[in-house]
């Protein structure tokens, strides 16, 4: 091999072996470019226009290599992704229908829940939250007022933009009133969702709803009043609007 060849081929060597890297000084300063040389007392730098520098290697804090740059920004691009995607959502529903007492009154109910959840799990558009709510039951004469605190799950079954959907909801409700005391609380759904955004959906669902109770009543025994606590199961079913926001 003559030397001409020779240094062309050593040349071309250098070319592919050369990458660039950021050379980070202890003054925080940062130099992009190509290490040419490099030994125990300096590095030289060779920048994208073809200037050389030269640094002293005491000076230098540390070497950055292309590849490292490169991963560390897709793996703060993921971070971001991910971030994004578990962003925390809210769900407001509000409801109505008939309720009774089984084998005693029958009335009316109306309810409204705020829950604050995940906006998804995984690839799924599936709502996870926690929170509370004011039902109010009308029964003949009797008015019932609760707040169930209360853990829920939103589903749809598909992943569709429109999607038939399931939730349930189970919790302890909280009596306003010192007449009666609360108990149990547990509630499911089935309906049709419509992802209106990946962060905006809206569902009409069925329910029906289950409410434990202790009541007080008072009643009159030979002419006598009479006061006593029994157990009574509070149902309402009807129509609700879910928006997740």
């Amino acid at each position: 091999m003559t030397r001409r060849r020779y240094i062309l081929f050593l040349l071309t060597i250098l070319a592919l072996c050369a990458r660039a890297e950021t050379i980070v000084l202890h003054t925080g300063a940062r130099v992009e470019g190509t290490i040419v040389f490099q030994n125990e007392e300096v590095v030289i730098v060779r920048d994208a226009s073809g200037a050389r520098f030269q640094y002293p290697r005491a000076d230098i804090k540390e070497i950055v290599a292309e590849e490292t740059q490169t991963a560390q920004t897709e793996e703060a691009q993921t971070e971001t992704t991910t971030t994004t995607t578990k962003k925390a959502s809210i769900l407001l529903e509000l409801g109505g229908g008939p309720a009774f007492i089984p084998g005693d009154s029958v009335g009316g109910a109306c309810s409204a829940d705020l829950l604050v959840g995940s906006h998804h799990i995984g690839d799924r558009h599936l709502f996870v939250g926690a929170g509370v709510g004011y039902h109010g039951l009308f029964l003949g004469t009797e008015k019932y007022n609760f707040l169930p605190i209360q853990v829920a799950v939103h589903m749809p079954l598909t992943e569709d933009k429109h999607a038939p959907m399931f939730g349930v909801a189970v919790g302890y409700g909280i009596a306003l009133s010192k007449r009666y005391t609360g108990g149990i609380y547990a509630d499911l759904d089935f309906g049709y969702r419509c992802q209106l955004n990946p962060k905006t959906a809206i569902a009409l669902v069925l329910f029906g709803q289950f409410q434990q109770a202790q009541i007080t009543l008072t009643e009159i025994v030979a002419g006598e009043p009479f006061v006593h606590t029994t157990g009574r199961y509070l149902v309402t079913t009807g129509l609700k609007m879910g928006l997740f926001f």
